[in-house]
């Protein structure tokens, strides 16, 4: 049985699974679809052409859905895509697409989402992430499962954050970061790879000291970035682990971050 307070407005086209809970003075549009058992908070407005799935904890006064901030914008039915079991803090503002990418934003399963927090349109956010408080991307970011973002980073658009990296308190992020980086600063600058992530999410250490000597090939060895991309590749087949950094290295559009 779904809860609704009195004061909400939840337009009656709107798709509502089980249990679904609606706090106090907040809105849900025509065309937004909530999965069961997600919860949204008082003070939200959620509209736009949006599909949130079930399990989810959205907290007071977040924008979900609203129309992008882009001047290029002339009203297209885009999309807000948000899957299951994200915990999505205060103050958030999550953008639909726009016509000129894939027309959809999206945020995948399991993310957890600190308050002032903004996905910006055409942004791809995977699975099991952190985003700190006041984390901010730039519209058509990609952002790979496992990567944490510290509190203030800011995410150049059109820029791609690799799995498992770790990207500290305040980096401005104008380059692509692989999978597995930790990097800080501003302009930010790699220190290593997320070793501590990696041991809790449990990698074997062979296959850590394995990303380890990626790391060394691709920023210490003086080898040039196609160079020390084949030199990785030939270790995949003994750590498959490698591959998506392998990958993410051949389809880098803004370069790597230095």
């Amino acid at each position: 049985m779904n809860s609704i307070h009195s004061t909400a407005i939840v337009h009656p086209a709107a798709r509502l699974g089980s249990d679904v809970a609606v706090g106090a003075y907040s809105i849900v549009g025509e065309h937004v679809e909530i999965g069961d058992n997600t919860s949204i908070g008082p003070h939200v407005v959620v509209e736009g052409h949006t599909r949130i799935g079930r399990d989810n904890r959205i907290f007071q006064f977040c924008s979900i859905g609203a129309a992008p901030q882009d001047k290029k914008y002339a009203g297209e039915p885009t999309r807000l895509e948000i899957g299951d079991r994200n915990t999505i803090r205060e103050f958030c503002t999550f953008n639909c697409g726009t016509a000129q990418d894939v027309g959809v934003t999206r945020l995948g399963n399991d993310n957890w989402i600190m308050a002032y927090v903004h996905l910006a349109h055409d942004c791809q956010v995977g699975d099991n992430t952190i985003f700190a408080n006041n984390a901010t991307l730039g519209g058509h970011v990609h952002i790979g499962d496992w990567a944490i973002l510290g509190g203030f980073v800011g995410v150049h658009q059109f820029g791609r954050i690799g799995a498992h990296s770790f990207n500290g308190f305040g980096s401005m992020l104008t380059q692509d970061v692989p999978p597995y980086v930790t990097v800080s600063g501003n302009p930010a600058s790699p220190h290593g790879i997320n070793s501590e992530g990696l041991k809790r999410r449990g990698f074997s250490p062979e296959t850590i000291a394995a990303i380890k000597r990626a790391y060394k090939t691709l920023y210490k060895s003086g080898l040039r970035l196609e160079e020390a991309r084949a030199a990785i590749e030939a270790e995949v087949s003994a750590y498959p682990e490698l591959s998506i950094l392998v990958q993410f290295l051949a389809e880098s559009g803004r370069g790597i971050i230095r």
